[in-house]
């Protein structure tokens, strides 16, 4: 009978060494991608890799970044908090004053917690002082930029301009590809960036992460993808350079979809599909202005640099075979905060000591029934103002400016068309009717307005709201470079 019960163990889907051991995670992290850029989520350019991984998977309808902007969006999905609340705005430029603060627990200090191996091969951009690298904040591994890759002197607004106004606004530094580990207590640059790497940067990324998976499938891992591309300057290899039929974004989703499927074949030959969650989204959506150099926002309105759907709500797509319904879609609100909560609840973690603003959301990603967001509210932001706030279905704008192409095209081969400056009153927007934010109802709905707005009012106490001259009383400083150890 032993013997019978000892086969049959073997034979499971899941098996005694999956069942017994915490799961592996994984986070791939596009640059810059659009609502509407894959194959999933209504794109015309073919990813089938992300196509198998929505049907073995969940769809995650109405995923939000932090913040619409690589460094906030970045500090968010590895603090569990909204920019704000840890002092990380905008997009660090190289030699930065700040960075992540050393006394803020990572999720890759949340799985070293638990003994896992961690790597990180991508973009970074949260500080390229010593002290803000990735190896100095839980993870063992990292190859890749150490902020995007447009912070070079080949910035494309730069090559766009007459040669005499490029030599004074050319100041970026030559753009660097560093390699590390843990071991050697930093971070190392290892190589200036050409135009040929920048076509090879997903295929390296992709090697680095499938070899990662190899060396450490006898072990729980955590490892982090943060892709450069589809940022601009965009890039793809010559693997894929000319063959999506859709120009060259076309080809470098192409790589994209490639590189996942590389990742999710690795964890399939290791047989650890079903210990293993992969996560797939980005941090804000597209740069429009770069017309066909940027990514489609699908139905949603604006893009990056702004607080409408179109800036914040991702493309998310969660893989985990006999725990993840396959198949299946999620319409409740959730985002990118809600990752380190969530992981923790999985690997048996304790959260940070810090606050966060977070939750588990694991429910939601085993699809139980009834499971509904666990956030009464999703906050807005952009830089310091509280833009807006969501509720439910409910979505209430606050007055702000915002950046617009009014309805113009974007750029072509990769120079950008200028935004212009335009303004939205107290607007109110049912999301579940209205997708693209275009009816304001805030005059049939008074006390929708009213409601919102007071939970806004809560969360500006604090976390501030420069337009209404708030000053958050919960606000945490970043780290700063010359700063105690």
């Amino acid at each position: 009978m032993l013997r019978i019960l000892l086969i049959a163990a073997l034979l499971s889907p899941v098996g005694v060494f999956a069942a017994d051991r915490p799961p592996n995670v994984v986070v791939i992290f596009c640059d810059d991608m659009g609502y509407g850029d894959i194959g999933p989520f209504g794109a015309e350019v073919e990813t089938p890799h992300l196509d198998r991984m929505a049907s073995e998977g969940r769809v995650f309808t109405d995923f939000y970044a932090a913040q619409a902007v690589c460094s906030a969006s970045r500090a968010a999905l590895l603090t569990g908090c909204y920019p704000n609340r840890v002092g990380i705005l905008g997009a660090l430029g190289p030699g930065a004053k700040i960075g992540i603060n050393p006394d803020e627990t990572t999720l890759a200090e949340v799985a070293k917690s638990q003994g896992y191996a961690t790597a990180i091969f991508g973009k970074w951009h949260l500080g390229d002082a010593e002290r803000f690298r990735p190896t100095e904040h839980g993870f063992d591994e990292y190859f890749g930029l150490p902020y995007s890759n447009d912070m070079w002197p080949l910035h494309p607004e730069v090559v766009a301009l007459p040669p005499e106004a490029r030599k004074r606004k050319a100041r970026y530094p030559d753009l660097p590809l560093w390699q590390g580990n843990h071991a050697d207590g930093h971070s190392l640059a290892i190589a200036k960036v050409t135009p040929a790497d920048q076509k090879n940067l997903t295929t390296w990324y992709t090697e680095h992460a499938v070899d990662f998976i190899d060396g450490h499938a006898a072990e729980p891992f955590l490892l982090y993808v943060p892709h450069s591309m589809p940022h601009v300057p965009i890039f793809a290899s010559e693997k894929f350079e000319g063959k999506s039929g859709h120009g060259l974004y076309g080809d470098v989703m192409q790589e994209i979809d490639w590189s996942v499927g590389q990742i999710l074949d690795a964890i399939r030959r290791h047989k650890l599909d079903q210990s293993t969650l992969v996560l797939f989204t980005s941090d804000n959506g597209p740069w429009l202005s770069y017309g066909d150099h940027a990514g489609n926002a699908g139905p949603l309105r604006e893009g990056k640099g702004t607080a409408w759907d179109g800036g914040q709500r991702e493309p998310t797509i969660a893989w985990w075979p006999g725990h993840v319904p396959a198949g299946t879609k999620c319409s409740e609100p959730c985002g990118t905060i809600d990752v380190l909560p969530t992981v923790a609840a999985l690997i048996g973690a304790e959260l940070p000591s810090n606050a966060i603003d977070g939750k588990d959301i694991t429910p939601l990603l085993r699809g139980e029934a009834n499971a509904k967001s666990p956030h009464e509210a999703f906050f807005f932001y952009w830089g310091d103002g509280l833009h807006a706030v969501r509720s439910g279905d409910w979505k209430l704008h606050f007055p702000h400016d915002y950046r617009s192409l009014d309805g113009k095209p974007g750029g072509k081969d990769g120079k950008p068309a200028p935004y212009v400056q335009k303004h939205t009153d107290l607007a109110l927007y049912n999301l579940s009717e209205d997708i693209g934010e275009t009816q304001n109802v805030a005059d049939e709905h008074a006390d929708v307005v009213a409601r919102l707005t007071k939970l806004a009012d809560g969360m500006r106490e604090q976390l501030g709201d420069s337009l209404t001259k708030t000053k958050g009383q919960a606000n945490r400083p970043p780290g700063r470079t010359g700063a105690g150890s």
